[in-house]
């Protein structure tokens, strides 16, 4: 089995690499290879039919319909002018500190990613806002989106979160309430260590307080923004009380967003049916990667790959410690040349068991999972919230790499601390009683 494992890994790695050099989509690459792969082990007429039966045994799920409905529902909330009111929410918590509106980006980032559960629409949304005000009163423009882009991916870990749930799928039913609420503190945790870097430099910088809104103001933005902030108390307080499942929370979500959105008479039918065509292009190209990574799953443990790759990790070391810190070494390193989705798909099934093997809960495997990947979205070659962040403050990504610095090694050193310390990741679910 070892000699067809060797055979199958060399073909995926080989027609992967050719067909990404070539521009081809990384899922069509993926797919590709997890069928040619298969020939190795298959008579040529089983291929088509086992693959095809993989693709639909692996989106036949109905935790995965709550995918497409966050998606729309943050897609929503972006475009409904929501942005703006946890923005003026987010600059009354800050108060009169330097560097007022760069520490009011990163809250804004983490209220809008538990609101719509994505990083990038969080980077676009925020910094869109954020952004124009900052350079009114001459903030250096590098700095800014530095701060924009590393605070983001809390939107990835603070519920709802779409990686969550890919993650249960891919762990094979990890429950998804106890992962949203397991990556409250965790992504609590990445923004406040963005804000202390943030003040930091802006100290640096020279950067002087914002001026005090009165209180009458305060209280009005306060009232502004609740709609909005009850959004998260509806999806989670939902999912915990037991009121919904995560799939029918999503649902509500749109529902509530569209509610909200024709309150503030921000969103014509013309943008609803642009937001519409955007939500079903990118959960097609979601569930279409779902689908193809079963065919890689199917033949992976077919030919027993995860099994020889814990037995190699092992045949070097006993050590837990430095067991998982090469297993984060290698998220880490496939976090900066792939998305979040292919990777947690990918990586689970090789990496879980072994994780497990050590004494990790699938609970807290998952938030340290994740926690990779939404470092690996906010670096280079891929990282599509730095690119994002980029495109919204027009800048290139070489300008504002070295004001990330700061921010990647914080993120690597929280990273090992969501590692070695599990109550981290497992004291909310723990009280919850959902483990």
């Amino acid at each position: 089995m070892a000699y067809y494992a060797f055979q199958v890994g060399l073909v995926i790695l080989i027609t992967c690499i050719v067909l990404l050099s070539l521009g081809v989509p990384i899922s069509v690459s993926m797919g590709v290879g997890a069928v040619l792969a298969i020939f190795v082990v298959l008579a040529p007429d089983k291929v088509a039919v086992t693959s095809a039966q993989r693709i639909y045994t692996g989106i036949n799920s109905f935790s995965l319909l709550a995918i497409p409905f966050f998606i729309l529902s943050g897609s929503i909330m972006n475009n409904g002018g929501i942005a703006k009111k946890l923005i003026n929410f987010a600059k009354t918590l800050i108060g009169s500190i330097p560097g007022a509106l760069a520490l009011t980006n990163v809250v804004g980032n983490m209220f809008f990613g538990a609101i719509s559960g994505s990083g990038v629409a969080a980077a676009a949304a925020i910094g869109g806002v954020v952004g124009p005000l900052e350079k009114e009163e001459n903030y250096d423009p590098a700095y800014s989106a530095a701060v924009n882009i590393a605070s983001a991916p809390c939107g990835m870990l603070i519920p709802p979160s779409n990686t969550f749930i890919v993650y249960s799928l891919a762990s094979g039913g990890a429950s998804i309430a106890a992962l949203f609420v397991a990556g409250y503190i965790p992504g609590i945790l990445w923004g406040l260590t963005c804000m202390i870097i943030a003040y930091i430099g802006a100290k640096k910088l020279g950067y002087k307080p914002s001026p005090i809104s009165g209180v009458k103001a305060k209280f009005k933005t306060f009232i502004e923004a609740i709609p909005a902030l009850f959004l998260i108390v509806i999806i989670v307080g939902g999912i915990l009380g037991g009121i919904f499942t995560p799939t029918e929370a999503s649902c509500v979500s749109v529902v509530y967003a569209l509610i909200l959105s024709a309150c503030y008479r921000t969103l014509t039918l013309k943008d609803l049916y642009r937001v519409f065509l955007e939500s079903a292009k990118t959960t097609g190209m979601i569930i279409f990667m779902i689908g193809v990574s079963a065919i890689l799953s199917w033949i992976m443990s077919f030919t027993k790959i995860p099994t020889l790759i814990a037995s190699s990790l092992m045949g070097v070391t006993d050590n837990k410690v430095l067991i998982m810190l090469m297993i984060n070494t290698i998220m880490l390193f496939m976090g900066c040349v792939m998305d979040p989705t292919p990777a947690i798909l990918i990586f689970t099934p090789i990496f879980l068991p072994i994780a497990q093997g050590l004494g990790y809960n699938v609970i807290h495997f998952g938030v340290i999972m994740v926690f990779n990947f939404c470092i690996g979205t906010i670096t280079p070659p891929v990282g599509p919230i730095l690119f994002t962040g980029c495109k919204v403050a027009n800048l290139k990504i070489e300008n504002v790499i070295r004001r990330l610095l700061p921010y990647f090694a914080a993120e690597v050193v929280l990273l090992l601390v969501v590692t070695f310390i599990p109550e981290i990741s497992l004291l909310i679910p723990k009280l919850l009683g959902l483990m």
